[in-house]
């Protein structure tokens, strides 16, 4: 029992190492380098809305069971997700808990970690505006996307209260810092593949508010409709953020960095010794 205990730490103390080396690698990339993979991810991840948009408009979802139906749009939910972490594309809410280790850890300042967030934050914002326009664009035109399908996605999120967007926001920046903590101590790349996928899958079901991927949907449903509108994008955009910050930040930097190094004497002491 005592050797599985010690053997538990072991691991959490080698994906926190892991963490602070690629939390310190993103901190001091240089800005054009986090801009253009900032957007990449932005861009990136809207092949997940766009594969939700083409399955509820033409694989006959609406003939399929309401579980079967919520299990398809969240499995293409994920594909987005797999396209940027698998892709070492930088993402927003992955950041907020990677890149908070190095700060906690006294190896990086509140000052790198502000310029990292708010450079990763308006590239993934701007690619996800880009690809809803895109959808919009050509997913009618090629007969894909059905228009009200969009404002159907978007109203997923617009018609949500404030304390639902804030809430369910904080749970899925909580899920996807767990999903960058998983993903490090992943042992092969199906393992990775598997774990985004599900994590991703489970923010898609539970309709959780990611500020980037779901910035795409809006994005959309706000260029089709006319009863959207930019206040409606506004508020979807500014409490998701909130909430996802809080929930990377909180409940997985805060308590992952404070179980792994007050758990007693560690493997990480002796070696700075």
């Amino acid at each position: 029992m005592a050797e599985s205990s010690e053997s538990a730490q072991a691991e959490g103390e080698d994906i926190l190492d892991i963490e602070i080396r690629r939390g310190l690698s993103e901190l001091q990339r240089p800005t054009t380098g986090l801009s253009l993979s900032g957007l990449s991810a932005g861009l990136d991840i809207g092949f997940g809305p766009l594969l939700m948009g083409v399955l509820l408009t033409t694989a006959g979802v609406a003939g399929t069971g309401e579980l079967t139906k919520e299990l398809l749009l969240a499995f293409a939910y994920g594909v987005g997700f797999i396209l940027v972490v698998l892709g070492r594309s930088e993402l927003f809410t992955e950041h907020t808990a990677l890149a908070v280790l190095p700060v906690l850890d006294r190896q990086a300042t509140v000052r790198r970690l502000t310029r990292l967030w708010i450079i990763v934050y308006v590239s993934n914002l701007v690619g996800a505006v880009l690809f809803g326009g895109l959808i919009v664009a050509v997913g009618p035109t090629i007969g894909i996307v059905e228009p009200s399908v969009l404002v159907e996605l978007a109203r997923v999120y617009t018609d949500q209260p404030a304390v639902g967007l804030l809430g369910g926001g904080v749970l899925a920046g909580w899920l996807m810092g767990l999903l960058s903590w998983l993903v490090a101590g992943a042992d092969s790349t199906t393992a990775r593949l598997l774990v985004v996928w599900l994590i991703a899958a489970a923010i898609g079901i539970a309709h959780l508010p990611h500020c980037i991927a779901g910035s795409v949907e809006v994005t959309s449903g706000v260029l089709v409709s006319p009863e959207l509108g930019p206040m409606a994008f506004g508020r979807f955009l500014g409490l998701s953020t909130v909430g996802n910050a809080v929930g990377g930040t909180v409940f997985v930097s805060l308590l992952k960095y404070g179980h792994v190094v007050r758990s007693g004497p560690t493997a990480r002491d002796f070696r700075e010794e």
